[in-house]
């Protein structure tokens, strides 16, 4: 390159922002995707669905590690101690938002940026198939006349309220919540250890379909036509209630927008694929692109109404 060349060079990188610069050479080494809920988990599928589509984008290896454990703080405390260059992401559930309102949980959403929102899926209330309850206002009535427990996919998770808010707040129903991870709620009620779980459908759905546990209750506003037999909350005596889980990405606070920008671009587009649409759909996970702003908005609406949630039930953290 000759000098005026390489003049013209230094020029040009001296008016470029940071940010550019940053995109420009992202992802220099490979990225790890700390995934807050344990392998198996709809956290965990979104999370290697996503991280395959990247490695095959971006020809850099992607890491997937899970760190389960307290409803999602573990995973979350790590990864805001990580370098903010995009290369550590955050994968987690909705229990990342409501944590904050349950206590302390050694982090605040300004420790995070919002990179894309993904898939969602309605909760699901089921019971053991011994359980002779098939709706929802005879589970509470049962529950009301003899002591019963449930599982959850954790403490702090949106199953978690929905059953408390449910069965605590409107229904006046004392019932002790076992929290466990998704898929070992789902494999302790279908192997009656417990007699109801509450977790996020995608989990439940292949029990519900081998017919090892029986759905109750869906918490969409409309049906799924996955399980369409199965009546919403709403349908069951309480009218307007609806909820989900969504399982998303983040990144430590000051993480460069351009690299914000380019993670939730990829990540969008990989979820859009017909193949990854085809591997969602089957468990019911359903998925619209949002742009970091529109997720940011979306999750501070949330985290307000889940606020209020957990200061009805009086929860706490464990």
């Amino acid at each position: 390159m000759s000098l005026s060349m390489q003049g013209a060079f230094c020029a040009l990188i001296s008016v470029l922002p940071a940010s550019a610069l940053a995109q420009a050479g992202y992802p220099e080494r490979p990225i790890r995707l700390l995934v807050a809920f344990a392998p198996g988990s709809p956290t965990d599928l979104t999370a290697r669905t996503v991280g395959q589509g990247l490695t095959e984008a971006w020809g850099k290896p992607v890491v997937v590690e899970n760190r389960g454990g307290a409803g999602g703080v573990i995973a979350s405390q790590t990864a805001k101690r990580a370098n903010p260059d995009g290369h550590t992401i955050l994968v987690t559930s909705v229990s990342f938002a409501i944590n904050v309102s349950l206590g302390n949980p050694g982090y605040t959403m300004s420790d995070f940026v919002a990179i894309a929102q993904g898939p969602v899926t309605p909760n699901l209330i089921s019971v053991h198939p011994s359980v002779k309850a098939g709706n929802l206002q005879e589970l509470i009535a049962l529950a009301k006349a003899t002591p019963m427990s449930y599982a959850s996919s954790g403490a702090g998770t949106s199953p978690h309220l929905n059953m408390e808010q449910l069965f605590t707040v409107r229904s006046r129903v004392n019932i002790t919540h076992v929290p466990m991870t998704p898929p070992t709620a789902v494999s302790a009620l279908a192997g009656n250890q417990v007699p109801v779980a509450a977790t996020a459908m995608a989990t439940a759905v292949p029990q519900v379909k081998a017919g090892r546990i029986r759905a109750v209750a869906v918490t969409s506003k409309a049906r799924s036509s996955i399980l369409p037999d199965v009546a919403t909350v709403a349908e069951s005596g309480f009218p307007g209630f609806a909820d989900h889980t969504w399982f998303s990405f983040f990144a430590p606070a000051g993480t460069p927008p351009a690299i914000v920008s380019k993670l939730n671009a990829e990540i969008n587009r990989i979820l859009s694929q017909p193949e990854s649409r085809s591997r969602l759909d089957t468990l019911s996970l359903e998925f619209a692109p949002k742009t970091p702003a529109e997720f940011a908005a979306s999750l501070k609406a949330e985290m307000a109404s889940y606020a209020k949630m957990v200061k009805d039930a009086g929860l706490k953290a464990d």
